[in-house]
């Protein structure tokens, strides 16, 4: 099931840009990572959340210490509320990894983790509401540049690339995912692997222009949100409204273009990931068991640290 991973952090990175983004993804991470690796990740989320928000948004003085806060507070809720929901989620994919898979059960649990991950994030949405009645427009303009600069990376590797080159990055991003997962794939998988990378409806330009778009609603939600800071008598949970209509619009897009590869690519994801595990080894399967064992029990260790 390792490509959902990727598919849902793309699904709700923009929703969540604003301040759980990063912590999200921090402690997706850590899920992730080698079992020597989990705890570190994990307990320092916030640290490495900060520093990401951070440069977006260019802290100054009296919201450092806030922002750090609000982070730490997350992390502990998700300790508490979170990590039971993830643990029992490794459960169902344990009890899962020894046998076939069709694309709806694949699709059960990759939808079951972007609700975990949309927890955090609607979580975080007060805290984020506050935060961005004190940003200036200074801090704007450097999100703005950001933003810019993020860009022209996506566009160096993405848009000016080759077909073949995107493919070919495409491929060994998944490979490697696949193969810390399950371990080695024979010829007959990385074959497989190439052709559904090949078959794959992916449109980079398309997804570019999609987060082009997300980053100027971005902004002109900031920039409205940072005006009512400006403004007497203006309340938290009034800020909070507009941030949540701004989060939700992303996390479940209107119909239209966007929206129809999105599902696409999400029915696509559902179809290898299936796919691929059905030709899996008794071995591999084992192997995937042990990895999804080890992430339980890490996971079970940083609970009871609460």
């Amino acid at each position: 099931m390792p490509t959902f991973f990727s598919e849902i952090c793309i699904r709700l990175k923009c929703a969540c840009r604003i301040i759980a983004a990063p912590l999200a993804a921090a402690l997706l991470a850590s899920l992730l990572a080698g079992c020597s690796t989990v705890k570190l990740a994990y307990n320092n989320a916030p640290e490495l959340a900060y520093w990401w928000l951070d440069g977006y948004l260019d802290f100054d003085a009296s919201q450092t210490p806030r922002v750090r806060g609000e982070l730490d507070r997350l992390l502990a809720w998700h300790r508490q509320n979170e990590l039971p929901q993830w643990i029992a989620l490794l459960q169902k994919a344990q009890a899962m990894a020894p046998n076939d898979s069709t694309p709806a059960q694949a699709c059960e649990l990759g939808q079951a983790m972007r609700l975990r991950l949309l927890a955090l994030a609607e979580q975080a949405e007060p805290a984020g509401a506050v935060l961005a009645l004190t940003l200036t427009r200074a801090q704007l303009d450097h999100l703005q540049k950001k933003y810019a600069q993020v860009n022209d990376d996506y566009r160096a590797d993405w848009i000016d690339k080759s077909r073949e080159a995107q493919q070919d990055r495409r491929y060994e991003q998944w490979l490697n995912r696949s193969e810390d997962f399950y371990g080695s794939l024979d010829e007959r998988q990385k074959k497989a692997l190439r052709q559904m990378v090949a078959d794959s409806v992916f449109n980079p330009v398309l997804f570019d222009a999609e987060r082009k778009r997300r980053q100027t609603v971005a902004l002109r939600t900031l920039r409205t949100l940072g005006a009512l800071g400006a403004e007497p008598g203006v309340s938290a949970s009034e800020a909070q409204q507009v941030l949540h209509a701004y989060i939700r619009t992303v996390a479940e897009p209107p119909p239209g273009r966007w929206r129809d590869q999105q599902e696409a690519l999400w029915q696509e994801s559902c179809r290898n990931v299936a796919a691929l595990h059905n030709m899996t080894t008794p071995a591999q399967r084992e192997q995937a068991v042990r990895r999804l064992r080890s992430y339980e029990t890490q996971l079970r260790e940083l609970a009871a640290a609460s």
